[in-house]
């Protein structure tokens, strides 16, 4: 009986009983942190530059300053909108704003996993790339999570 109820929810219902919005928000929280780490150790040339951006910019290229901080921006951007939606701080008047951000991290999550997969560099491929897939499941479930 269970499982014939199980089968006849949607893919959204689903993954809400699966993954609760807690823990969706914890992964892509602590990883929007390590992402904004590696950032920050790229710009001050810790992190060698050819593992990311599909290797197109280097350590001397003066592109690779402006990319990394609209990086930043767009990662604490999507944390702001991880933690609005997981109810850890208030959206206020943009609840609106909020869950098309959430849509859109997902998107963007999504696009990331395909621009990875077909990247050049192996570390975009094989590490980054499922790393991403799986961040984008977890940016679906809380898409789907309602604002109070």
């Amino acid at each position: 009986m269970a499982v014939k109820s199980l089968v006849n929810k949607t893919s959204g219902e689903m993954l809400r009983k699966l993954i609760r919005v807690k823990l969706s928000a914890s992964v892509l929280l602590i990883s929007l942190g390590a992402l904004v780490v590696l950032h920050l150790l790229i710009l001050i040339g810790l992190v060698p530059t050819h593992i990311v951006w599909g290797g197109q910019i280097n350590n001397t290229d003066s592109n690779v300053v402006r990319m990394e901080l609209i990086a930043l921006v767009l990662t604490l951007a999507f944390a702001l909108i991880v933690a609005a939606k997981a109810g850890l701080i208030k959206p206020g008047k943009y609840k609106r704003l909020t869950t098309i951000g959430a849509w859109i991290f997902f998107a963007y999550l999504v696009m990331n996993t395909v621009v990875n997969l077909a990247s050049g560099v192996a570390v975009e491929r094989f590490v980054f790339a499922p790393i991403t897939l799986i961040l984008a499941v977890f940016a679906f479930r809380l898409a789907l999570e309602k604002l109070p």
